[in-house]
């Protein structure tokens, strides 16, 4: 993989669907990777493996989107925006290597904006309002030290596409983190305002966490960087009584439906568009 791009591989065959999601012309660490499914791969578990990636990294993304304008800062607001390309870019990808394996054919902007709410397989806890600063750091750190643990065991998946995709995210991803933990650290260690509201964001935070741990098992990894930077921030890292369901079976909070409407307005209002 010394070819410094992959996203050219993965929407071969969909040149001309420059349509709503994300423009064309970029590029991609995963170029030259070959597509086929290696052998004692099976296709379907891998595109639904790539799909509730994806749509855990769209949902997040779009959420962080709405702190443009909002942040407290406007290097803060750049920040968040930056995350937010981050997780669209690995969208981007592993809805593309859906695509590919799961017999549609399908490009990005099919599973981005042409799904309904049932359909997404998000974990719920990126579905959550956007809430305040405190609630989005706390969210931030709790999702990227889950997602960071998850892309670092891909990283070594049979599937090379995926395994590719994975690396590039976590590199990516060690940023978010660390991010996410120096602003709370800040936050909690702060004001006493500031204190009160990481307090909430984390009784918040809380019931939805146990959800991801059955998506993926990292909790050891996850609760060792909520303990370490808790302590730090001087706030204690309060008990959890976890919340029923999982969206990786369908089942959403209300907030899903419209947050998609939103975000797919534009695109359904008019499908065949090209910019």
């Amino acid at each position: 993989m010394s070819d410094d791009h992959v996203y050219l591989t993965l929407v071969e065959g969909h040149e001309d669907d420059s349509r709503w999601a994300y423009g064309t012309g970029f590029e991609d660490p995963l170029h030259g990777v070959d597509t086929t499914v290696p052998e004692g791969v099976d296709a379907g578990p891998l595109a639904a493996l790539c799909t509730a990636l994806a749509d855990d990294a769209l949902v997040s993304a779009q959420r962080l989107a709405e702190w443009t304008t909002r942040a407290p800062e406007l290097e803060e607001e750049v920040a968040l925006a930056n995350i937010g390309l981050d997780l669209l870019g690995q969208a981007r990808l592993l809805y593309a290597r859906t695509g590919q394996v799961d017999g549609s054919g399908r490009g990005e902007d099919a599973y981005a904006y042409f799904r309904d709410a049932p359909e997404f397989r998000c974990v719920r806890l990126t579905e959550l309002p956007r809430g305040d600063f405190a609630f989005t750091i706390v969210r931030l750190l709790v999702l990227s030290s889950w997602r960071l643990a998850h892309l670092t065991e891909l990283s070594a998946h049979p599937d090379p596409v995926l395994a590719a995709i994975a690396a590039k995210g976590v590199k990516e991803l060690a940023y978010h983190r660390q991010y996410a933990a120096e602003w709370l650290v800040r936050l909690g260690d702060g004001t006493e305002e500031s204190h009160r509201r990481t307090r909430a964001a984390l009784a918040d935070t809380g019931p939805w966490v146990e959800e991801l741990f059955a998506a993926y098992d990292a909790r050891d990894e996850v609760v060792a960087v909520l303990r370490q930077v808790t302590e730090a921030a001087r706030v204690p890292l309060p008990d959890w009584s976890p919340r029923p369901g999982s969206g990786r079976d369908g089942d959403h909070t209300e907030h899903l439906a419209p947050l998609l409407a939103e975000l797919q307005s534009v695109a359904r209002a008019h499908p065949e568009a090209t910019w």
